[in-house]
C-alpha cells in the first residue's frame, strides 16, 4: 500500500470512490456525484490530495485536504476521506488520517478539524479517538442521511 499525493491519472478512479461515498448518503454533506470536470475542478482545488494506491496501482482511498475556514481562522483545516467499499476493514483510512495529519503540518497548519462526523459512524470516531482526536460536542439532527431522516453529527479536532 502506497499513500501518495494523487496525479491526473489517478482521477476516474478518485471520482469513482468519492461518488460512492455520496450516493451512500451516510458520511459526505455533498449530494451531487462528481463529472470528470467538476471532479477535475473539486480535487485541483484542495490544498493537498493524497490516494492510497494498492499493489497494482489501484487508487482504493483518497483524502482532501483544504482550510476549514479564512482569515483568522486559516490556520484551521479540514478533510474529508473515503475507502472503496470492496477495501474497507483493512486500515486504508487509518494510513490516509495520519499522512494527512503530517501533510496538514506540512503545509503550515496548526488544527486538523472535522465538521460533520455523523454520529453513528463508529468505525471512523473509534479511529479518530484512537489517533488522538478530542470531539467538540454533539449538534443535534446536523446530518441529513439519504432516506430523509436526521443524524447527530459530532465535530473533532487535534492539534497538529
Amino acid at each position: 500500500m502506497q499513500i501518495r499525493k494523487y496525479n491526473t491519472a489517478d482521477l476516474e478512479q478518485m471520482i469513482a470512490i468519492w461518488n460512492e461515498i455520496v450516493e451512500e448518503g451516510i458520511a459526505f454533506p455533498q449530494e451531487e456525484t462528481l463529472t470528470p470536470q467538476t471532479g477535475e475542478q473539486f480535487f485541483a482545488s484542495q490544498s493537498y490530495c493524497g490516494i492510497a494506491a494498492d499493489d497494482n496501482s489501484e487508487v482504493v482511498g483518497l483524502y482532501i485536504l483544504h482550510p476549514n475556514n479564512v482569515g483568522r481562522c486559516g490556520h484551521i483545516c479540514n478533510a474529508s476521506y473515503a475507502v472503496s467499499s470492496a477495501c474497507r476493514g483493512q486500515h486504508i483510512g487509518e494510513k490516509l488520517v495520519m499522512d494527512c495529519i503530517r501533510q496538514a503540518r506540512e503545509t503550515g497548519f496548526r488544527i486538523l478539524q472535522f465538521n460533520a462526523v455523523v454520529e453513528t459512524n463508529i468505525h471512523a470516531r473509534h479511529l479518530y479517538e484512537k489517533i488522538g482526536f478530542r470531539q467538540l460536542g454533539v449538534i443535534p439532527g446536523g446530518f441529513r442521511m439519504k432516506d430523509g431522516h436526521y443524524e447527530n453529527i459530532c465535530p473533532y479536532y487535534i492539534e497538529l
